[in-house]
């Protein structure tokens, strides 16, 4: 399992992504997360859930030798659909869903935490979307919601990132501390979440999503049809294969965080 989930007593669940060597999920993975916020939602003894990950950092994006190693379109089509799930999952949850973040948070990661209610980081964490750099498209969509329109695009341009503080200086990450306190600040937060009326929380949870600027489900989906479109032009395949030899030089040097995947 690539994802585990607990209940605790005050109906605070954990969702823990764990998928060595860099948390960069299989289409396995992000339909994992689909499912385990879809069952957590409809659960009525649930009334937030707290979505973080164990290891190095917190989310890599995808699987780049899964898709490498289909020879034709299968296994795109399906990470994008995979993909789509998990992001939806988050952002239609019935319940409040907090991301706690540390370490890397590149490409699919940004899916998850732009569509999460509230956001609280480590230090270190830091934010990017290099879907260029591996010839493909997405998740712009959640990152206009962490970061303002020309930082967005300047990022998803020169695939650079953003720090938490950064983050935390445009609002849209709650809380930054000490990477040790990473989790208890979760919890805190969404135990006080928790102690609110459940009834009106979930009621809250849909009546904001409600009133959002935007679709975030069709919006993402839009951006994933220029990776198709990239992909059939043959430039997805040769930036993903040159992106990969990058990595596994890299890789050799052990750094404290990956490439960007």
């Amino acid at each position: 399992m690539m994802i585990t989930t607990t209940i605790d007593e005050g109906g605070v669940a954990e969702v823990v992504m764990e998928h060595p060597p860099v948390n960069a999920l299989p289409v396995a993975g992000w339909y994992e997360i689909a499912e385990a916020l879809g069952d957590l939602g409809r659960n009525r003894g649930v009334r937030v859930v707290v979505l973080r990950a164990e290891g190095r950092g917190f989310n890599a994006g995808i699987d780049l030798k899964e898709v490498q190693a289909d020879p034709g379109h299968t296994a795109l089509i399906e990470v994008n659909r995979a993909c789509a799930a998990a992001f939806a999952a988050v952002y239609e949850c019935a319940v409040p869903v907090v991301a706690a973040v540390h370490g890397y948070c590149l490409g699919g990661g940004i899916g998850l935490v732009g569509n999460a209610d509230v956001i609280v980081a480590s230090e270190e964490a830091s934010f990017g979307l290099p879907e260029v750099d591996r010839g493909a498209l997405g998740a712009a969509t959640h990152l206009a919601r962490l970061v303002p329109q020309q930082k967005m695009r300047a990022m998803v341009y020169t695939s650079a990132r953003a720090s938490a503080a950064e983050l935390h200086h445009f609002g849209s990450v709650h809380a930054v501390v000490p990477r040790e306190d990473l989790r208890t600040a979760a919890l805190e937060l969404a135990a006080a979440i928790a102690s609110k009326s459940p009834t009106v929380i979930r009621a809250a949870k849909e009546s904001l999503n409600g009133i959002d600027l935007w679709d975030v489900r069709r919006s993402y989906r839009f951006e994933q049809g220029f990776t198709f479109e990239l992909n059939l032009g043959g430039v997805g395949d040769e930036r993903r294969s040159a992106f990969l030899r990058r990595s596994e030089g890299a890789a050799s040097d052990d750094a404290a965080s990956p490439p960007d995947r």
